[in-house]
């Protein structure tokens, strides 16, 4: 395992420690009860394994700035909480239809369509509310932000608008930007939010936000490109979900519209546009830079 899997490894145990405390049985101040079976299909969905990459820009950005790692964790805990209730509702029937996820029975699957909506639909509540409350000690403008931004990027214009475009390429085929537009709101936008999030957290200036968002958007399009590689040449054993998915329903992506060689070429640029950008953070951007070739090399 080389420095960079060991660091990534460690923030994913320590966002799933994070996890199994939040999606407890233990009633927050406020609530009035916690349904079992709801509880169990949320922790179903997010405490499923993973990279937990997500919240791993969020600690990593937050570092680069000097800021306060405890809040990063709780953040990037958030983070993961809405995006795992974005694939519980992306594998329904209604979307996606997806019967598997990493290697597992998708919620829908293992309880059923209704509980899989209401496992979403707390689990993306579940994340603002664990940005705005106390035991996330930031200051409240810094929260504010935070909010904001995490519902810009999630919301119509980010990541549920990106899956809108998504199902309508189903029917018709964007073009090359409309693609380029889709991506950037379906996956993009969450780890877009990532890197900018440690920015917010610690409080950097304003050109750094800048900065950071930009390399957010840079490594989320290749994300994107590397999961279409992947879509095209693997399996679903490696995956750990359905292969071909997408080809088989006739959407169109930047690998099936340029060819897988360009898209190599294209993820190669893409790495090194992102690390060119962050140079001036010198040493302390050493993770992000790898961070960047993790993203483009991933096997699933």
């Amino acid at each position: 395992m080389t420095p960079f899997d060991a660091k990534l490894d460690a923030t994913a145990k320590r966002t799933e420690m994070l996890l199994e405390q939040f999606l407890s049985v233990d009633m927050r101040p406020q609530e009035v009860a916690r349904p079992a079976r709801l509880i169990e299909a949320m922790r179903y969905g997010a405490l499923n394994g993973g990279k937990r990459l997500r919240p791993f820009l969020v600690v990593e950005s937050t570092a680069i700035f000097g800021g306060d790692e405890a809040a990063a964790l709780r953040v990037g805990a958030a983070l993961e909480c809405l995006h795992s209730y974005s694939l519980v509702h992306d594998d329904l029937p209604a979307m996606d239809d997806d019967e598997l996820r990493r290697g597992k029975p998708t919620v829908h699957i293992a309880y059923d369509e209704a509980t899989a909506i209401l496992a979403g639909d707390a689990l993306l509540t579940y994340a603002f509310d664990i940005i705005a409350a106390p035991e996330t000690e930031l200051a409240d403008r810094a929260k504010t932000e935070l909010v904001l931004a995490l519902a810009r990027a999630a919301g119509v214009g980010g990541m549920a608008g990106g899956q809108a475009l998504d199902l309508a390429a189903e029917k018709h085929t964007p073009d090359e930007q409309g693609i380029v537009t889709l991506q950037a709101m379906k996956t993009g936008a969450l780890i877009r939010f990532a890197c900018e999030a440690g920015a917010i957290i610690a409080g950097a200036s304003d050109d750094d936000r800048d900065r950071m968002r930009r390399y957010g958007e840079i490594i989320g399009r290749a994300f994107q490109l590397a999961d279409d590689l992947l879509d095209l040449t693997s399996d679903a054993a490696t995956l750990g979900k359905a292969a071909g998915k997408d080809a088989a329903r006739g959407k169109g992506t930047l690998v099936a519209l340029k060819g897988q060689a360009w898209a190599e070429a294209e993820l190669a640029r893409l790495v090194e546009e992102a690390r060119k950008l962050i140079a001036l953070y010198g040493l302390r951007a050493t993770t992000l830079n790898e961070a960047a070739r993790f993203i483009a090399d991933r096997k699933n």
